[in-house]
């Protein structure tokens, strides 16, 4: 199998108002089965997606949520779902004075992209719309794709069994990152190639009319997030009695139990939960705090208090 990257040079700045498919068509030779990575710098320079000001002037409107904050660094959820610092908006390659939002939609652009290109060189191809991003545990960054149109961005291998017979459970390549990581080594950061060319791919685009679900639905859902906040936000949220879904799904009594003991506290089993010495008043205090972290509530009696899942957690959704 052979992947072929093709970034041409020549493209030009990118005007609000420009018609990107007549772009591509016009830098490109298309096949059907090929893929086409748009960066969203020029989707949003295309779509007057430019204000005046800094990212800490734009970061408030397009902030859905604060997960994690460092000294000059935040980490937020977009509007588009993407946890992201800055939430995306980026002053690279732009006039200066001036920020670049993402896309208002990059699923809607890259639909929309894939059906001029279909009407003007009769080509069916998917596009994929692209943005840095950095990753949680790795230093440097790679690109992701935040637009999808024509392919499905991920492949389930659940189900299926390796070459040893072992049954595959959590297995899913990210198939439309992978293609977006692959293209920025064509197209480079600072190259002025926003435009890459991916061949090869044909068994994956889909049929004319098949868009597929876009790369909203790669965005794990936060209830499945292990790492929805900060560590320090997580602290405060806890404290502050918030949304107990950003902590996940209610923890087994054994975790805890764990947690409860490292804290200090004296914790034993019951028919419907957990039990914790609470004679100190402080012990109350520590316990409630360390139940919301894990989903329980706590009955604060003397000398000890009932620890218990909430009967709306345990209920079948």
């Amino acid at each position: 199998m052979s992947i072929e990257l093709d970034a041409p040079d020549g493209i030009g700045e990118v005007r609000p108002g420009a018609d990107l498919a007549a772009m591509i068509a016009t830098a490109l030779e298309l096949r059907d089965g090929d893929v086409v990575v748009v960066t969203s710098k020029v989707v949003s320079k295309a779509e007057g997606r430019l204000t005046d000001g800094t990212r800490d002037d734009a970061l408030p409107g397009e902030t859905v949520r604060v997960v994690a904050r460092r000294g000059p660094v935040t980490i937020v959820e977009n509007r588009l779902g993407l946890v992201m610092a800055a939430a995306g908006i980026d002053n690279s390659n732009v006039a200066p004075g001036t920020v670049a939002l993402l896309p208002a939609d990059p699923d809607g652009s890259a639909r929309a992209i894939r059906a001029l290109l279909r009407e003007s060189t009769g080509r069916n191809v998917a596009v994929v719309i692209s943005d840095t991003s950095g990753r949680a545990w790795r230093l440097g960054q790679t690109d992701i794709a935040i637009g999808v149109a024509g392919l499905a961005p991920l492949e389930p291998f659940a189900g299926r069994v390796d070459a040893y017979g072992n049954p595959l459970a959590v297995t899913e390549p990210a198939v439309a990152d992978e293609i977006a990581a692959a293209a920025e080594l064509a197209g480079g950061k600072l190259a002025g190639r926003p435009l890459v060319r991916v061949r090869g791919l044909d068994d994956r685009v889909l049929p004319p009319g098949e868009d597929g679900p876009g790369a909203r639905s790669v965005v794990r859902p936060r209830e499945q997030d292990l790492f929805s906040l900060g560590a320090r936000e997580a602290v405060v949220a806890a404290v502050a009695g918030d949304d107990p879904g950003a902590f996940g799904p209610p923890a087994t009594a054994h975790e805890v139990g764990a947690a409860l003991a490292r804290c200090g506290l004296h914790v034993g089993p019951t028919d419907s939960g957990l039990v914790v010495d609470t004679a100190h008043p402080a012990a109350v205090t520590r316990a409630a705090l360390v139940a919301r972290a894990h989903g329980w509530v706590i009955e604060p009696g003397s000398p000890t208090s009932r620890l218990s899942i909430p009967v709306a957690a345990n209920e079948e959704p």
